[in-house]
This record gives structure tokens, C-alpha cells and sequence, in this order.
């Protein structure tokens, strides 16, 4: 292959030309197959007469090409041509040298990325002098070959970070980590004083290393004293390191953030921090974990935390004293340490004497308002909102660390730490000061009010509160004055606040209400959140804002168009259910409103997404700026949508008015194939769907497009699109009737559903609910499709693995007996003799054991089937099952003793889910407070959360482990797992009354086959005669109770 043509088109993929870089790629995909292309590539990067651009072009191509050809394990893809074992071969030969010539850091991450994967895929059996190599390279006397050493030790343990019970991770530790720590001390020793960059970059590199090694496993090696000495007595240098001003910019914040020596100290605090955090914190370490890392957390908590502590605090206090700078990411770091020294007893009694000077002069200080946030205030407010209320948006800030490092003194340690960090908020309030300082004391206080508002000493002072420092706020000149106080007023409330003074609430709403329109959009923002607060929480309220709903909602819609913030259709959803009445006449109007915001959002969404996947690997993913803003308020969009359909349902006139405003949003979605917000579109289907009890002409592409998606690109959404698909069979028979492409169409979902390798068996049950959803539904419409499903059900008897598909495609089977008992049977022994005897013996099984035909439904149908069984023609009746055939009526009565049970446990279970519902608001004050006086160890909600991941882990490990060296993996509780009452489930049969129909059946049995009659009532036992007189006598009273209403 020639290398200037390769290099030509190279310099070809960023012209600024679109076509020209179009050719060229396409150029380039062509010639990838073939032998000797990643040889060239490996020469035109290494070529130093080539330009940088190019190179840099050359090497993400590779990268690429290794991640996604390098080895193809499974079916390949037409697009996926494996590279060839002669590339393969000079790849690896080329990759170090390549690595350690290297001209500029973008050309060096794409090497290591290729790097990472060629590690995962041969090493060590097919790269077996990596090792060697490596070592060399980490030896050299030339600065250039140990940062390419260090880089491919990085890339080394990436490759094996995630792998479980795997001995290669613990194994390049011990052949490497001595050499690293080596290095790492040396360098730190000979520090040049100046901007240079090389030693700090290795140190950062091997830093990252360490930490990367311990993100699941602390290798033995680690956790002996001949390695944890040497490694934490260098990252305690690091930490302490007090870098002159020489090495770091001095001037510029955000560059001294992204410089290598921060960098190097922020990998520092992140690896003491997790080994506090995951191994070394015996109070908090999960029993899974104990016999591997409790040793090891007795020695780190006792001879290492008290250390890491003494050095942080010393840190914190050069940085309030503004003799040293700290990064935000090590102040991050810093602040989760703190907070992980909360829970244990040990830690703890270090942190109890200094808490109260850490909230006061750490703590305060990053809750206050200061230039920063002004910054961000005036050129970017919507971010500034987002970060304000969204405590997960920015979890990695020194903001949100300090805010969970106050959440936790005040749960955790509550007898101590609450009413002092409480004082000196008031302290700091009662002196009046300047503005950005009132704002500290009141956002500190929007933190903690749903723990004040527990407090069974303070909560009833919070009223006062409200009116002496919060209430003036709202005319303070500064705008973020007036939004903090809107805050603490939506949060108290929330909290449960409520005022004893109608003259405070009307204050109180006479301000919030000026906020809504107040010139700064925080302000209204905020001013909205505490206005959906109020309205929900007070009667009195609500009544008042009632006539001004409507305003609301415009200024609702306007902000949400205006910022896309996903907390706002909250506040909308809350609104439309709490003015449903008031906001019928508009309900078109707003839906109108809310889908042109959900189309743009989608649109914009679709367009942050068309990413050329090739070029997207593990690591991109896990380390992307996340992309999924517009994603995620398209989806809260929609979910007010739903609210809005929800609302108007006792109005079927607007609601159809509505369908027809939402239908091309639905049809946006599903054409665009917009994966992600398939849920939510799915969601509005269904209810439209089913509020309206039919399906309008508009809906009917929905249906065909949800076809061709589950064909295509969404074949593993039946779970999302099922309720839909069965409302479209329930309530549109008469078009299905007129249509075979459509019935055909249902046919193909359940016969791929189960035959489809790509799907498991939950997406199998889903397939048999729609198979049962056409039987009941189409009854005589779909006779030519009988056969298909019989065929299909019986194909799967034998290879379902648990109860739940068992289940689901035995009621198919039971479904097509009742369908037409002669033909199903029919068919049955078609497909082979005896076949129906089969189906009759599983079927009588699941019969006779309660559990086995758990549900309302399964019983009922059951029934069911065995009454068309016994209007059956006697000439119909297989050979193979006439023997037993008068055990219908014995199965009848079987199912009869246990329905009643049935029918009151579903009902039980309804009034159950709606008390639930009734009482999901109320939580438990322990969650937030704990009023223990005793400093002992905390054992918490979080704590038993992570000890049931830690232990899941374990558990799924084991059967991992079992399954690969052939053992019995089976659970014995997955065997007997409990198949609950699907409360939304409807069909057909609900309206009919088994009794009645049993009662009719057995006449008809008696009169068609008198002889089957007379063996199936005399092979009764007398308790079975005793209790069918009873069946009869209750089919009795049904029909006489039904008599006058029909």
C-alpha cells in the first residue's frame, strides 16, 4: 500500500471542504480491509516529514480500527474485517517505540488507547516480552522512554481494571508498582523548581496507575507493608508539596487547574480517599469483604487515617489562612474524606474537636456567594439554576462535597454537630452582614431544612425564622438574595413547614408571587419551585392562586423553553394535577405548548447524538462530558405531557382533542428512532389508548412504525411498547378484522419474541401476553394464525427456563384450546401423536398445583378453556386424550375452590397499592436524624445499601465462577419465584362470570356427550359432588343478580 497516497488521504478527513473529507473517509474505510493497512498507518504516525495534523488523524483512525476490528470473537458484522496477523504482529512491535517517539500528547492518548487494546485481547499469551519491554523502557536513562513506560503501565492495568477474579491485575503489580513508586520518589526528590512539565506528567501517570489498580481489588501486594510504606509515604509528599510559583501559572485559575503538578496531587487525594473509602474503613466494610480487607482496614484505620487527617486539615488550614491554593478537585477530595470520617467511631473522635471550625471557615465559605458565582450568575444563570438545584449536576464540586459533608454531621452525628452548625447560622444572620455572607447562612440553611424540620427542638422556631431573616430577603437589592430566600421558603415548606399565621403565609405568597416576576431569571425560577411548594402544601394557598393559574403556567412554559431545566416540568406536573379542573378549557392549548418544546429538545437531541460510533469506545463513554441535557428534558417534557393527558380524562372530548396534538411527537420519535425516549412515547400511547377505550385514524401509523422499529433497531423494546401493542389489538378489532398485514404483523412480534437470539425471556413472556391479547380479542379473525402460534408454543414448552415464561406460554396453549377447542387439539397432534396428551398432562399438572396457576386470570381462563372443552362435539376428541377426557369438569372444580382465594388476594393487593400510594410522602425522621448521644459507630441506610451491593456482588461472582468451571448454577430461589397479580392487566374475560359460564358448559356437556357427561359426575368424589352442587348454586344467584340488569 502506498504510504503518501494514505498520508494524502489522511490530510484529506479535516479539509474544510465537507465533500472532500467525505471521499476521503470513504477512501480510507475502503482500503482498511485489506493486509499491510495498519503497517502503513503505524508509518505515516512515526514519519516525523509528515505534518502533526495528519499524524494525529492516522493515529485516531488506529485507535479506532484496533477498538472495533483488532479480534472479532462473534459473528463479525459486514463492516467488521479483523486485522491481519502480520499487522497484528507489527502493531505490537511498534506500538512502544512509536509511543516513546511521540510528538505531541493527542498523537500519545490515541497510541495508548490502541495500546489498551491490544493488551486486553493478547497479553499475556500472545504478547509474552510486553512485560520485559515495559521494564526496559522504565529503566532508560532517557526521560522520553519512562513517560512512555509509565504510559504503557497505565494502559496495562486499564486493560484489566474491571476484571473479576482475574490473577493477571495483581501479577503486573507486583512485577511493576516497586519500579513506579521508585521513579515516582526519585522525581519528586529532583523537582525542577521551573514550568517544565516532564516530571510532574510522570507522576501524574504513575499516580493514575495506582489508583486505577484499585477500583474493584487491592492486590496482597498492596496491602503489605513493603508496598503500602513506600507508596504512602510518597502520597503524603504529593499532598504536602507546596509548589513554588515558578511551576504553576500563577494567574490564570483554570490553567493552574489543568497543570500537571494538580494534576499529580488530585490523583494523590483521590487514591488515599479510596483506600480510606473501600479497604480501609473497618466500621463501614461490607462482610463480603472482611476476610480479604479486614486485616488490612484494622492497620490503614489505625496507623494511616489519623495521618491523612492531620495532613488534610493542616491544608484547609493554609488554604482559609490564603498562605497556599488548593485545587477544586483536591478541595473535592478533601471534603469526601471529611465526610467519610463521620460514620466510623475511631475517625470520628479526630473530626468531633475540629467540626465546628470547619463549618464555620471551610464549610461557610463555599456556601457563600462569592465572585465566582457571580461570574457564573451574569453569564450563564440557566448553568447557575442548574447547579443551585440539581445536587447531582456538579457532585464533584467543592460546593456539593461541602453540602454532603454538612448533610452528613447533621444526620450522623446530630446530638453533636446540629444545633452548633444551627447557632452559627444565626450568629452570622443576627450580625447583619454584607450580602454575599447573609446568602452563606441561608443557603446553608436550604441544605439543612429537611433535617430542621425534623428536629423536635428547632422546627418549631422556624416560623419566626421565615419572618425575621427570610421574608426581608425577598426586597434585598442583591437578585440572589431574593432566590436563596425562595429557596429556603420551598424547601421549609416542602419540609413541613406550616405556618401557624395566616398574616406570615400571606406574606410570604405576596413575595413569592412579585419573585415570579422579577427580572432575573434565577429569581423566578426559584420563586416558581416555592410557589408549586406552597400550592401543594396549603389550602389556602391553593384557593388563592387559583385564578392566576393560568399566568403560572405561561410563566412555567416560558422559563422551561427558556432553559430547558427538567425541575420545572416538575413544577408543571404538580400544577396541572392540582388545577385540573381550571386548566380543562386550556389543556389543548398547553399540550400544543409542550409538544413544540419536546420536538425542538428532541431534534437537538438527535442532533448531539449522530456521533460516528466507531470512534466511541469504553473509555470515551465512561470519561465524555455527559451529552444528555436536551435527552433528559425532552424526557421530563414528555412526562408532564402525561400529567396534562392524566388531568383531562374525565373529559373524553378534550382528551381526543388532545391525542391528535400529541400523535406527531409519538410519530417524530418512532421515525427518527429517538431510542432513548421510546419509554416515555410508549407511556402516552398507552394512556391515550386507554383512557379512550379506541384508536383514532391519526394512531394507526404509530402502530405500523412500532412494527418496523421492532424489526429494526428496537427489537429489545417490547417491554416498552407491550401495553401499547395490546391496546391496539383491544380496542381496535374491527380494524384488525379488516386488516391481515396488521394481524400479521402482531403474528411476526410474538413468533420473534420467541424465536430471536437477541431477546430473553421476559421479552418471550411479553410475546405470549400479545399472543394471548390476539386470541382473546380476534376471536374468529385470526383462524389462519392458529397454527403459527400452536406451532410456536409448543417449540418453547420444553426450553423455557423459569415459571414466569412457563406460565405465560402454557396460557397461550390454554388461550387456542379456548380459541377453537377441535382445531387447537387438531393441530396439536398434527404437529406430532400424542402431543395433545402432552399439553393436557402439563396442563392438569399446573391444574392441581395452587401456585402453579397463580393470578386471577390464569385460573379464569383456565376455566374457561375447560368449558369450551365440554361443549365440545365428542367426535372432535382426540384418541390420545379421550381416556382422560371426563377430568375436565374435575379440573374445573379444582380451579373453582381456589378462585375465591384468588379474587380476595387481588383485591387485598389493590387496596394495598393504594394505601401505598397514599402514604409514599410520609418518611421516616430516623432517616435524617440520629439522636444517639453515644460516639459509636454509625450503621446507616447508605451503610446497609452498599453492605447488599457488596454481598450481590459476591453472590453473582460465585455463580459466575461455578457457571465457568461447570457447576450447577441454579438458585433455588429463582425456582420458586412468586408470579404477582399484574394489577393493569385487562381482558375480555373480566367480564365474564366464570360460574355462570361453567354452569351453561356442564348442561351442554350433558346433552352433546351424555356418556363423557356421566363418567366425568360419577368419577366425582363425594366432597367433589358435594362442592360442584356449590359451584351450581352460586352460578344460580349470579344469573339471577345479572337477570335485572340485563
Amino acid at each position: 500500500m502506498d504510504p503518501q497516497t494514505l498520508t494524502n488521504l489522511f490530510a484529506c478527513t479535516f479539509n474544510p471542504d465537507p465533500n472532500v473529507q467525505k471521499r476521503a473517509e470513504l477512501e480510507i474505510r475502503k482500503l482498511g480491509a485489506q493486509e499491510g493497512m495498519v503497517t502503513t498507518v503505524l508509518q505515516i504516525i512515526g514519519n516525523d516529514s509528515v505534518d502533526l495534523d495528519t499524524r494525529k488523524a492516522a493515529a485516531i483512525y488506529l485507535k479506532n480500527r484496533v477498538y472495533s476490528s483488532y479480534f472479532v470473537d462473534t459473528v463479525q458484522r459486514p463492516d467488521q474485517v479483523p486485522i491481519a496477523v502480520s499487522d497484528r504482529n507489527n502493531l505490537k512491535a511498534s506500538l512502544l517505540p512509536l509511543i516513546a517517539a511521540s510528538p505531541s500528547r493527542p498523537i500519545t492518548l490515541q497510541l495508548a488507547g490502541a495500546l489498551k487494546n491490544v493488551v486486553a485481547r493478547d497479553f499475556p499469551e500472545h504478547w509474552p516480552t510486553l512485560v520485559d519491554d515495559v521494564k526496559k523502557l522504565l529503566a532508560s536513562s532517557n526521560v522520553h522512554e519512562v513517560h512512555a513506560g509509565c504510559v504503557a503501565t497505565l494502559e496495562m492495568v486499564r486493560a484489566f481494571r474491571f476484571r473479576q477474579n482475574n490473577d493477571i491485575l495483581p501479577k503486573l503489580v507486583e512485577e511493576f508498582f516497586p519500579t513506579l513508586v521508585n521513579i515516582a520518589t526519585q522525581a519528586l526528590s529532583n523537582a525542577p523548581a521551573g514550568p517544565n512539565q516532564e516530571v510532574p506528567t510522570i507522576l501524574h501517570l504513575i499516580l493514575k496507575t495506582y489508583s486505577t489498580s484499585i477500583i474493584l481489588q487491592l492486590s496482597p501486594h498492596q496491602q503489605a507493608s513493603e508496598s503500602l510504606v513506600p507508596w504512602g509515604s510518597l502520597l503524603f509528599r504529593v499532598v504536602n508539596l507546596q509548589l513554588p510559583k515558578e511551576a504553576v501559572p500563577e494567574e490564570d485559575e483554570e490553567e493552574r487547574e489543568r497543570n500537571e503538578w494538580w494534576k499529580a496531587k488530585k490523583w494523590a487525594y483521590k487514591i488515599l480517599g479510596r483506600l480510606f473509602h473501600r479497604f480501609g474503613n473497618p466500621s463501614q466494610l461490607p462482610s463480603s469483604l472482611q476476610k480479604d480487607y479486614g486485616p488490612f482496614a484494622q492497620l490503614f484505620v489505625t496507623n494511616y487515617a489519623p495521618e491523612i487527617f492531620k495532613i488534610y486539615l493542616q491544608q484547609v488550614e493554609l488554604y482559609v489562612s490564603g498562605q497556599a491554593w488548593l485545587s477544586k478537585k483536591c478541595q473535592y477530595r478533601i471534603f469526601t474524606f471529611f465526610t467519610e470520617c463521620v460514620k466510623p467511631k475511631s475517625t470520628w473522635a479526630l473530626l468531633k474537636p475540629h467540626f465546628e471550625n470547619l463549618v464555620s471557615s471551610y464549610v461557610f465559605p463555599q456556601l457563600s456567594f462569592n465572585p465566582a458565582k457571580q461570574e457564573q450568575w451574569d453569564s450563564d444563570p440557566v448553568e447557575f439554576v442548574r447547579t443551585t438545584v440539581d445536587e447531582f449536576e456538579a457532585f464533584d464540586s467543592p460546593v456539593s462535597a461541602a453540602t454532603s459533608f454538612l448533610f452528613s454531621l447533621a444526620s450522623n452525628r446530630t446530638k453533636t454537630t446540629f444545633l452548633p452548625i444551627l447557632g452559627f447560622v444565626n450568629r452570622v444572620l443576627q450580625s447583619k452582614p454584607a450580602a454575599p455572607q447573609r446568602y452563606g447562612a441561608l443557603n446553608m440553611t436550604a441544605a439543612l431544612g429537611p433535617f430542621i424540620m425534623r428536629h423536635p427542638d428547632v422546627k418549631g422556631n422556624m416560623e419566626q425564622f421565615m419572618v425575621q431573616h427570610v421574608l426581608p430577603e425577598f426586597a434585598a437589592p442583591e437578585a440572589y438574595m431574593r432566590a436563596v430566600a425562595c429557596e429556603v421558603l420551598g424547601t421549609v415548606v416542602k419540609s413541613g413547614l406550616k405556618f401557624s399565621n395566616g398574616q406570615h403565609l400571606h406574606q410570604h405568597l405576596t413575595a413569592v408571587a412579585a419573585a415570579i416576576d422579577d427580572p432575573e431569571l434565577p429569581v423566578r425560577v426559584h420563586a416558581c419551585l416555592a410557589l408549586t411548594e406552597l400550592v401543594t402544601d396549603s389550602d389556602t394557598v391553593k384557593a388563592a392562586v387559583a385564578p392566576q393559574v393560568g399566568k403560572v403556567i405561561q410563566t412555567l412554559l416560558k422559563l422551561s423553553e427558556e432553559t430547558d431545566l427538567d425541575i420545572l416540568n416538575h413544577c408543571m406536573e404538580s400544577m396541572v394535577e392540582t388545577y385540573q379542573t381550571e386548566l380543562l378549557p386550556v389543556a389543548a392549548e398547553l399540550t400544543a405548548r409542550l409538544c413544540e418544546t419536546y420536538a425542538r429538545l428532541a431534534k437537538e437531541s438527535q442532533s448531539a447524538d449522530e456521533v460516528d460510533a466507531a470512534a466511541i469506545d469504553l473509555d470515551s463513554i465512561m470519561e465524555a462530558e455527559a451529552n444528555e441535557d436536551k435527552t433528559f428534558a425532552a424526557m421530563g417534557v414528555a412526562k408532564t405531557i402525561s400529567t396534562v393527558v392524566n388531568a383531562v380524562d374525565s373529559s373524553p372530548e378534550i382528551l381526543a382533542q388532545i391525542q391528535e396534538i400529541i400523535v406527531p411527537i409519538v410519530v417524530l420519535t418512532l421515525e427518527n428512532k429517538l431510542l432513548d425516549l421510546l419509554d416515555n412515547m410508549y407511556d402516552l400511547v398507552d394512556a391515550l389508548t386507554y383512557k379512550l377505550r379506541s384508536i383514532s385514524p391519526s394512531m394507526w401509523p404509530v402502530f405500523e412504525l412500532t412494527y418496523k422499529l421492532f424489526k429494526s433497531d428496537a427489537v429489545d423494546f417490547l417491554d416498552e411498547m407491550l401495553p401499547s401493542l395490546d391496546n391496539f389489538v383491544s380496542f381496535g378489532t374491527e380494524m384488525f378484522k379488516a386488516r391481515p398485514d396488521y394481524r400479521q404483523m402482531v403474528l411476526d412480534i410474538y413468533q420473534t419474541s420467541i424465536a430471536s437470539d437477541h431477546l430473553g425471556e421476559n421479552d418471550a413472556v411479553n410475546g405470549c401476553k400479545l399472543a394471548e391479547s390476539m386470541l382473546l380479542n380476534l376471536r374468529g379473525c385470526i383462524d389462519d394464525a392458529l397454527q403459527p402460534i400452536i406451532s410456536t408454543a409448543l417449540s418453547l414448552v420444553d426450553k423455557a427456563e423459569t415459571n414466569a415464561l412457563r406460565l405465560a406460554n402454557l396460557n397461550v396453549l390454554v388461550n387456542a384450546v379456548l380459541y377453537n377447542p377441535a382445531a387447537a387439539l387438531h393441530i396439536m397432534e398434527q404437529a406430532a401423536p400424542g402431543t395433545a396428551r402432552s399439553f393436557f398432562d402439563k396442563w392438569f399438572s399446573a391444574i392441581n398445583v395452587e401456585a402453579r396457576l397463580p393470578r386471577v386470570h390464569d385460573k379464569k381462563l383456565s376455566i374457561m378453556a375447560l368449558c369450551a372443552l365440554m361443549e365440545m362435539d365428542p367426535a372432535n376428541v382426540p384418541e390420545s386424550i379421550k381416556e382422560g377426557f371426563h377430568g375436565i369438569v374435575s379440573g374445573a372444580l379444582k380451579l373453582f375452590q381456589e378462585y375465591p382465594k384468588a379474587v380476595q388476594a387481588r383485591k387485598e393487593l389493590e387496596e394495598a397499592f393504594q394505601n401505598d400510594s397514599d402514604d409514599e410522602s410520609d418518611e421516616d425522621d430516623s432517616k435524617f436524624l440520629n439522636m444517639n448521644e453515644e460516639d459509636d459507630d454509625v450503621w446507616d441506610e447508605d451503610s446497609a445499601y452498599v453492605e447488599m451491593l457488596a454481598n450481590e456482588g459476591q453472590r453473582l461472582r460465585e455463580k459466575s465462577a461455578k457457571a465457568a468451571a461447570g457447576e450447577d448454577v441454579s438458585d433455588d430461589e429463582d425456582d420458586e419465584e412468586d408470579i404477582e397479580e399484574e394489577l393493569g392487566y385487562i381482558s375480555p374475560l373480566d367480564n365474564v362470570d366464570p360460574y355462570v359460564t361453567f354452569k351453561q358448559a356442564l348442561t351442554s356437556f350433558q346433552m352433546k356427550n351424555a356418556q363423557g357427561y356421566q363418567l366425568a359426575t360419577t368419577s366425582l368424589s363425594p366432597d367433589q359432588q358435594t362442592f360442584l352442587m356449590e359451584v351450581m348454586r352460586i352460578a344460580e344467584e349470579h344469573s339471577a343478580q345479572a337477570a335485572p340488569q340485563s
